[in-house]
Parts: C-alpha cells; structure tokens; sequence
C-alpha cells in the first residue's frame, strides 16, 4: 500500500522533468508523464522478507519476530519488509534502477541520490590499500521528511593530515533549520488539510495519476513473489528484528545486482 501510493508520490517528484511552471496542474501532468514511463514490474524486481527475532539482543522486545506474534501461524510466509526496483524508459533515467523499500529497522521517509562511480578514478589504489572493501562508497545526497527534515550531502574527502591520499567519507549539512533556527512546519496531513481550505492543489493526487498507479499492482507482484518463493522452496531474506545492519540491507539490494 505504501510503495503503491506514498513512495510512488516520492518517485514521481523526483524523477520528473521541470515543469512548465510551479502552478500545480504544471507539476502534475509531469508527475504523469514519468509515471507512464516506468517499465512493467516483474516479479524479478521483487525482494520479500520476514523478520526474526534478535537472539542475542537483551531486549526481550527485540528477541521477538513476526512469528513469535501471538496469532500469527508458525509457518506464516507474510512478508513484513518488500523491496522494488523500478526502471524508467527514458533518456534521463536509463539504466537508473529506482529502489523503493518499506519496514526498515528506523521509522524514517526517506530519498537517497547516489552518484555514478566515475570510471578509471586516480584514487584507485589508495582505496584498494586503506578501505577495508576496496572500494570507494559513492557521494549521496540525502533528503529525510520524517521523523525530522534534513538535508545532507555525503561526499569523499582527503582525510586530513594524512601525507597520503587517504580518503574518508564526510557529511555536509544542508539542514534549513541548523542555518534558520527549528521552525514550525505543519506536518502531512496538517498541510493537506490546509491546502483543502486554501484551494492549491499541488500536493493531491490528480484523476490521471490514479490509473497509473493501477497498473502496477506491487501488491499483486508481491503475492506472485511469495508463490514463486513456495513452488522453489526458498525462504523469505531473513532480516533481524529492529537491528538489522547496514550489511544486511545492502545484502537485499545485492540480490539484484545493484551493488
């Protein structure tokens, strides 16, 4: 449901092209266009799990999994995280995979712009020799909505004071309140509510977008997932329970060969 309708909205903003102006019809009818641009979903570009209890956590909340509910069957294969990539067919996105996931470890919405990995880097083998990877991790941009509004740019620097190049990844702080002092900003449905009042439309859902986000069906794609995953006998990905790592993540995403 909220792949389908909140983190679709998500995509759609900011995958669009620039508007013809900041009036609202503007802005969606280029929210359309890019959403019939999306390629058909296939349950390939589907990743289920299920959580499990941390058993080594001291925590007895955190020891508990979606199975350990009381209710839920023992053998239950509801899925309780759901990954898609998504791919749009034109010449800006071309072979950019889109990741949309929801039931992460942290109550947080999020967008992370990863840049491209700059082919034959000069710094290769300064990574190779002082990252444990090897590897040098991508510059980002990161923009959260909840649980609080930041802003931040993630990018490699020299780490300073090294007489070689050693190089360490370090955070710039976009945040408006750090510069503008903590504001108050209606939340979500603050703000529709006085939109509904006002009579700007911007942030509704427009009739032409409605379709669109039928002809995804991600909830019908996850039900094939899950029979695909019974008829092979495989198992949901395991994630544990609230303190699932960052390893743990981008092992999903490695399923897909993003990373």
């Amino acid at each position: 449901d909220v792949i389908q309708t909140e983190l679709m909205q998500i995509l759609s903003i900011v995958a669009m092209e620039k508007p013809r102006s900041m009036k609202a019809e503007d802005i969606r009818n280029e929210k359309v266009r890019v959403l019939r641009s999306i390629l058909p979903i296939k349950t390939e570009d589907v990743v289920i799990g299920q959580y499990v209890g941390d058993k080594f956590s001291t925590d007895p909340e955190r020891r508990k999994g979606y199975l350990d509910d009381e209710g839920v069957p023992k053998d239950s294969t509801t899925p309780t995280y759901a990954q898609v990539v998504l791919s749009i067919n034109n010449e800006r996105w071309a072979g950019v995979p889109f990741i949309l996931r929801k039931a992460l470890n942290e109550k947080k919405i999020e967008i992370r712009i990863q840049f491209h990995d700059v082919p034959g880097g000069i710094f290769d083998e300064d990574i190779r020799r002082n990252n444990p990877n090897g590897r040098l991790a991508r510059n980002e941009l990161v923009i959260r909505f909840q649980p609080d509004e930041v802003i931040c740019l993630k990018i490699n620097i020299k780490r300073p004071g090294e007489m070689d190049f050693s190089i360490e990844e370090a955070n710039t702080d976009l945040t408006h309140d750090s510069r503008h002092g903590v504001g108050e900003t209606p939340d979500r449905h603050g703000r529709l509510i006085l939109d509904a009042f006002m009579g700007p439309q911007l942030n509704f859902v427009c009739p032409d977008e409605l379709p669109e986000y039928g002809v995804f069906s991600i909830q019908y794609l996850i039900k094939l997932t899950i029979k695909k995953y019974q008829s092979f006998h495989m198992n949901l990905v395991v994630l544990i329970y609230i303190k699932h790592s960052k390893q743990q993540l981008n092992m999903v995403i490695f399923i897909k060969g993003l990373i």
